[in-house]
Order: structure tokens, then C-alpha cells, then sequence
């Protein structure tokens, strides 16, 4: 596999968020223009986003990892996969590439480029969801690269799916998406002042999961056999 320098994998990094979030708005604005059915709706906008998801790891993972995500950078770099610098410069390519997806999104449906979100989302209960569809999200990648490396895209598209639908957030799962999500008054947005307790359980989700699922997939070291000397 080819490596890539660090501008190249920020590169990915931005682009692929971008994409990610104009995505999740766009079906939103979309979606909510088509019909007035929030269960259709938010059909609609789950399957475009599991949809790109599958799209975007596929394309961008051999470049940067296809995190799109600073609690999935948080991982790595907690399991020094990534330096702290690293680390850094991920989230911040990742929250601005966020926002530009969300006035990408709103360029395409002829929105103000930026609209503080009104959508009220917040309670224990939301964040207790954000924590779990975190722990979830974690627990899908790093299960996934141990045991079918190459279906990681589908694994990633498929849990992300499943969790809009069984988390009473609609799993957003990533502080990135969050903050760009507050910056659109659309279907998909939350408002900037609930964006703490979304951001925190999420982080938290994160590096529960990550200590939990590395527990699990922690392999024993048997000592090898102490073979017996043949007698003559």
C-alpha cells in the first residue's frame, strides 16, 4: 500500500468530511422539500448517508484512513497509531471541512451559506444514545479491521444506518458532523448550545470503546510448549 504524505492525508481528510456532511445535510434539505412524513424523511436521509459513507472510506481510507471523524482519530492516536500533531491537524481538517460541506449543501439548495441551527436536541437520553452509536461506531471499525479488513466501508455504511434509526439521536456519532450540523437550521441541524453534551458523550463513547473492544480482541500469549528431550 502506498503512503501518503501528511498534506495529502489532511487533503483526504478535509474533502472526505466535506462530503460526508454536504451529504447529510443536502438528503435533509432534500428529503424535507419532498415530503411532509418525518419517518420518510429520515429514510431518506439514512440511506444516502450509509450510502456515501460505503463511498468515501472506499475511496479515501488508502490515503489518510478515511476517519472524517475526530473521535476516530482520538482511537488511533490513543493506540499511537497517529502522533499528537497528527492527531491535531486530523481534527481540525475535519471540523473545517465539516462546515464547508454544510455551505456546500446549502450553495446547492440556494440557502445563506450559514444558518444557526434552531433544532432543539438535548437530555440525558440523547446523550446516552450519542455515547452508545460512538461505542458502536468504534467497535465496528476496529472489529472490523482485525478480522475483514476490506468490508470496513460496508461495515462502517451498514452500522451507520442502523444506528439513525435505533439511537434516540439519530447518531450522529462524530463532533465534526455535530458542529458542522449546527450551522444549518435545516432537517439535520442541532443547536450550537446543545452541542456540548452531544460532543462530550460522543468522546466518551469513543474511548470507552476503544478500551473495551482492545480488551477483547487482546490476544493471549501462550508460552510456547516445553518439548521433552527424546531418550536414546
Amino acid at each position: 500500500m502506498p503512503e501518503f504524505d501528511l498534506q495529502r492525508r489532511l487533503a483526504a481528510e478535509a474533502l472526505g468530511t466535506a462530503l460526508l456532511v454536504a451529504t447529510v445535510v443536502g438528503s435533509g434539505i432534500m428529503a424535507e422539500g419532498l415530503t411532509k412524513d418525518a419517518a420518510l424523511a429520515l429514510l431518506g436521509n439514512t440511506i444516502s448517508t450509509g450510502a456515501i459513507l460505503v463511498v468515501l472510506i472506499t475511496v479515501f481510507g488508502p490515503i489518510s484512513g478515511a476517519h472524517f471523524n475526530p473521535a476516530v482519530t482520538l482511537v488511533f492516536w490513543f493506540k499511537r497509531e497517529l502522533s499528537t500533531n497528527d492527531a491535531l491537524m486530523y481534527a481540525i481538517v475535519q471540523i473545517v471541512g465539516g462546515i464547508v460541506g454544510t455551505m456546500i449543501a446549502h450553495l446547492m439548495f440556494g440557502l445563506p451559506l450559514l444558518n444557526e441551527s434552531m433544532k432543539i436536541r438535548t437530555g440525558g437520553g440523547q446523550w446516552f444514545a450519542e455515547a452508545v452509536a460512538s461505542f458502536g461506531l468504534i467497535a465496528t471499525i476496529l472489529a472490523g479491521l482485525r478480522f475483514e479488513r476490506g468490508s470496513v466501508p460496508w461495515l462502517v455504511g451498514l452500522y451507520i444506518t442502523a444506528a439513525y434509526w435505533f439511537t434516540a439521536s439519530t447518531s450522529f456519532a462524530n463532533p465534526a458532523v455535530a458542529v458542522a450540523r449546527s450551522l444549518t437550521n435545516t432537517f439535520s441541524g442541532i443547536r450550537p448550545r446543545d452541542l456540548p453534551g452531544f460532543i462530550t458523550a460522543e468522546l466518551c463513547g469513543a474511548i470507552i470503546s476503544v478500551i473495551v473492544i482492545g480488551w477483547l480482541l487482546r490476544e493471549v500469549n501462550r508460552a510456547a510448549p516445553i518439548s521433552k528431550e527424546v531418550q536414546p
